[in-house]
């Protein structure tokens, strides 16, 4: 079982950053594959980025490559996701998921366990 919490989320302004940070419990996050995943209001929740369970191999949405970057610390527990040159459409729940399987997954439904999310709102 693993329990995930994010935090980091706030109101920023058009092309400022935030670095959200999932913290996990259990004592197997280090064998999880790791994914971060956003929900707009009226949409559905979208893939953003994967980090493999090594760290070494991560993997992102188009809409996110060359803006966000998914890093881990398996020492600490603990996944990131730093978001630089945000924009209006950024806007939106982020969550945090975990996979057991060490494969990549850009389906929600292939993810095992969710945090409750933290709100990003990008201001223009």
């Amino acid at each position: 079982q693993v329990q995930l919490v994010e935090s980091g989320g706030g109101l920023v302004q058009d092309g400022g950053s935030l670095r959200l940070s999932c913290a996990a419990s259990g004592r197997t996050f280090s064998s999880y594959t790791m994914g971060w995943f956003r929900q707009a209001p009226g949409k559905e929740r979208e893939f953003v980025a994967a980090i493999f369970w090594s760290g070494g191999t991560t993997y992102y949405a188009d809409t996110s490559k060359g803006r966000f970057t998914i890093s881990r610390d398996n020492t600490k527990n603990t996944v990131y996701l730093q978001m630089n040159s945000l924009k209006p459409e950024d806007t939106a729940v982020y969550y945090c998921a975990a996979r057991a399987l060490r494969l990549f997954a850009t389906s929600r439904g292939l993810y095992d366990y969710w945090g409750q999310g933290t709100q990003v709102t990008v201001s223009s």
